[in-house]
């Protein structure tokens, strides 16, 4: 099988339900999260299974769910049945609250840093922020799955309590932003 078709070399795509342009809106929330999910497993590779093997387990379930939100993304016209559902993001409210129980109390704001690991989460965090607002601005032309904004709402959560968790592991302080003051009381 090869792997170039040559059907996209004039500018357009495949989704679910006919051809778009490359840069159509629809395609930049899916391939952001492709972008996301490219990341996870930059951050994967930095973890010592003794000690990040549940942040591995939990990690890799995500980058099958981004697939499924990228799924969900490219249905434009022709619908089949969404994959993100709610019970998703009730299981990342889940993930989150455990993860931030093993980070110290927030005083101030968080800077992304501390350990290598801990700033390749903070660049899925960021990522994932990024792929929030192409959806919600694909919302606004044309019929989403609702899960999917609020799955990514909640999954930029995560890298971020993930991430601190990391640093409190490795015995790495989170880096605060100390030109203000204390926020978090």
């Amino acid at each position: 099988m090869r792997l170039y078709t040559r059907t996209g070399d004039a500018g357009q795509t495949s989704v679910v339900g006919g051809r778009v342009d490359k840069d159509d809106i629809r395609v930049e929330a899916y391939g952001t999260t492709d972008e996301v999910n490219a990341f996870v497993s930059e951050a994967i590779i930095r973890m010592d299974p003794q000690r990040h093997g549940d942040m591995i387990r939990d990690l890799t379930e995500i980058q099958h769910e981004l697939f499924d939100v990228g799924g969900d993304l490219a249905q434009a016209g022709r619908k089949r049945q969404y994959k993100v559902s709610a019970e998703m993001v009730e299981h990342l409210e889940k993930w989150i609250d455990r993860y931030n129980e093993e980070a110290p109390e927030i005083q101030r704001f968080i800077l992304p840093g501390g350990s290598s690991l801990s700033s390749a989460l903070h660049v899925c965090r960021v990522l994932t922020r990024r792929a929030e607002r192409r959806v919600v601005s694909l919302a606004k032309e044309q019929e989403t799955n609702d899960e999917v904004r609020r799955y990514l709402n909640r999954l930029s959560d995560f890298f971020f309590a993930v991430a601190r968790a990391a640093n409190a592991r490795d015995g790495v302080d989170d880096v605060e932003y100390k030109r203000g003051g204390q926020v978090f009381r």
